[in-house]
């Protein structure tokens, strides 16, 4: 590391490649799943709460909705619009 004028240790840069401890854990996470684990089930079952959650709004509550989901604060659903 060299000294400019003043006496001031230089800047320097350390950089660190996390891809092999990326993998390293995401195959981790993987395997603790377990061979039970059914992404496509666990999809529909997040859909399926979705629907429920957002189902029987009134008009005031839909268009809050509509707004929310327009402005990417919430994912839409079909057409954006709640399940009724």
């Amino acid at each position: 590391m060299s000294n400019d004028s003043t006496g001031t240790p230089a800047e320097f840069v350390i950089a660190f490649d996390l891809s092999s401890h990326e993998t390293r854990r995401r195959a981790a996470v993987v395997t603790a799943l377990g061979t039970a684990w059914d992404p496509p089930a666990v999809m529909r079952a997040e859909q399926e709460a979705h629907d429920l959650l957002y189902s029987g709004l009134d008009p005031r509550q839909q268009e809050i909705y509509d707004m929310l989901v327009a402005a990417g604060v919430l994912p839409g659903g079909e057409a954006g619009r709640a399940a009724h």
